[in-house]
């Protein structure tokens, strides 16, 4: 199978990229700038993809203009620590173009690559759901992650008559430098998961909300 992945050059991208190539398919790895273990990887690279940047992208993509794509996993965010007393609009509009608008433009952008029973998965966070918000803060996280749920939503409905899948995927707390390495599962583990998760995916769970570890999560 082919297999897209932005957001491919360090963390849980990275180690999604080494899981499917693990697997024998073909992986087209996607991101800014590449790192040593990317390069060494055997992955196809697709560097200058800035999520962030409408502009750019389809430059930026145009070597997957020939690629059919079995599952594209939109996994590249941000994370800002905003509190009520101590936020900048600046940082929260930036997690808002990578977090919700880039994985829409990146979909958009590769619909025509996505064949009849193609799957999309949405690399998104239980810190998006309402119902799981005990703690407050994180403005910008926290809003762009419910966005991108919204999106993801959307993209279930809209997409069911050609076949194709959504899922939107928690994958756990992971031990990344998004959070100093702080967290209760490696990237290997989160990888993993994810893997297992997307091959489960089916028209009958697209656009479900879920953990890596397979439970639903509240909206």
């Amino acid at each position: 199978m082919n297999i897209v992945i932005t957001g491919a050059n360090r963390g849980i991208g990275l180690a999604l990229v080494q899981a499917y190539l693990d697997k024998g398919h073909q992986v087209y790895a996607l991101c800014r700038n590449s790192c040593d273990d990317l390069n060494k990887s055997g992955a196809t690279l697709v560097k200058g993809v800035d999520v962030a940047n409408p502009d750019g992208l389809t430059e930026a993509l145009a070597p997957l203009k020939n690629v059919a794509i079995d599952i594209l996993i939109n996994n590249a965010g941000v994370l800002g620590k905003e509190s009520l007393g101590d936020w900048d609009p600046n940082t929260i509009d930036y997690q808002f173009r990578v977090n919700a608008l880039g994985p829409l433009l990146i979909t958009q952008r590769l619909l025509g690559n996505l064949h009849e029973g193609a799957k999309i998965g949405l690399i998104t966070s239980r810190m998006g759901s309402m119902t799981d918000n005990g703690s407050g803060g994180y403005y910008g996280y926290r809003m762009s992650k419910a966005a991108l749920n919204a999106a993801g939503v959307s993209l279930a409905h809209d997409l069911k008559d050609r076949n194709i899948a959504v899922a939107l995927l928690h994958p756990g707390f992971v031990q990344t430098e998004m959070v100093n390495n702080a967290g209760d599962i490696d990237t290997a583990t989160a990888a993993s998961r994810l893997v297992q998760r997307l091959e489960e995916l089916n028209m009958d769970t697209t656009g479900q909300f879920v953990h890596s570890n397979g439970d639903t999560l509240p909206w």
